[in-house]
């Protein structure tokens, strides 16, 4: 949303330089850890679900590990197309450097216990993330522009005992104007410009679409496999109407005349699995042209491909 209220020139990004810093230096771990404690969470109670489950509910339960379990690696991706984005909303901003002045005031916070130095902890990045805004704020003033200081950090930066959407109370007076706001959501903080556009992305975002489950496409695979095997199994009943294959006893199966003949009792199996297949999607629904017999084999090689097999896999 950032992005196309960016592209409208409704805002601009402004970063403290200690934020692109750390970003930087966390970002390869942050990369290397996507996942990684998620699937072995996610293995973990799996384990636990198959051992200690009851019987009720254990195959759903599982089935829907199975399925958060196979998002992981797209989560992973997610993770990294997400850092590229944030690379580039860095590029195109406005970077507020960490000047000597700002470190000192920086200090000087921590050293009159002011937030976000109220709290027992080390906050010397949070404090130049603050006096980074301030001295941006002071040498604008001037400007017609207004200044929004937007964070998720409640803890630090928040009252601390009210209503955490309000500046805390040491820093409370750098929003005392109409050209500074205090936001600790970045929807809200946009939906305060524009309203309308706000409605419009969310409208185009809700025809995103979503990746389906695992056992989604597992169970559709399993329906295409039944349905591609029986037009399968009735060009093969037509080959033994017209003698093209042959109807032999196990004893006098050979390897070399496999395309040819089939074995009583392996033929009479196929008949009854035919019969279960018609009674369960209906015959007058397995019947296809050629264009639509193509589809079924595509859709089949495509979900295979999906789960991790091999294109071209149309084995039934």
């Amino acid at each position: 949303m950032l992005e196309e209220f960016i592209k409208a020139d409704e805002v601009s990004l402004i970063i403290p330089e200690i934020i692109i810093t750390e970003f930087n230096r966390n970002k390869d771990r942050v990369l290397t850890d996507a996942g990684k404690s998620l699937s072995s969470h996610f293995d973990k109670v799996r384990e636990m679900i198959v051992v200690h489950g009851g019987e009720k509910d254990k195959e759903l339960i599982i089935s829907q590990l199975d399925d958060l379990n196979h998002k992981i690696p797209t989560l992973g991706e997610s993770v990294f197309s997400s850092m590229q984005k944030i690379e580039k909303l860095f590029s195109e901003s406005e970077i507020i450097k960490t000047t000597d002045e700002i470190k000192l005031r920086s200090v000087q916070r921590a050293i009159d216990k002011k937030a976000p130095f109220h709290l027992s902890k080390n906050s010397i990045g949070d404090s130049i993330i603050i006096e980074s805004y301030i001295d941006y704020k002071l040498k604008n003033d001037s400007q017609e522009f207004k200044l929004m200081f937007v964070t998720h950090n409640k803890n630090d930066f928040s009252l601390k005992n009210g209503n955490q959407k309000k500046p805390h109370e040491d820093i409370a007076d750098i929003f005392d104007t109409l050209k500074s706001f205090y936001f600790i959501s970045l929807p809200e903080a946009l939906n305060s410009i524009n309203p309308e556009l706000v409605e419009d992305i969310e409208f185009e975002n809700d025809w995103e679409f979503e990746s389906r489950s695992l056992t989604e496409m597992m169970a559709m695979e399993n329906e295409l496999v039944q349905k591609i095997w029986y037009n399968r199994h009735q060009i093969r009943a037509y080959k033994i109407k017209t003698g093209e294959i042959k109807i032999i006893d196990r004893k006098d199966f050979n390897v070399a005349t496999a395309n040819v003949t089939i074995v009583s009792d392996i033929w009479e199996g196929a008949k009854k699995s035919a019969k279960a297949v018609e009674k369960k999607y209906g015959k007058k629904n397995l019947s296809w042209d050629d264009f639509e017999w193509g589809m079924l084999n595509g859709k089949l090689s495509a979900i295979r491909w999906v789960i991790g097999d091999e294109w071209d896999n149309l084995d039934t």
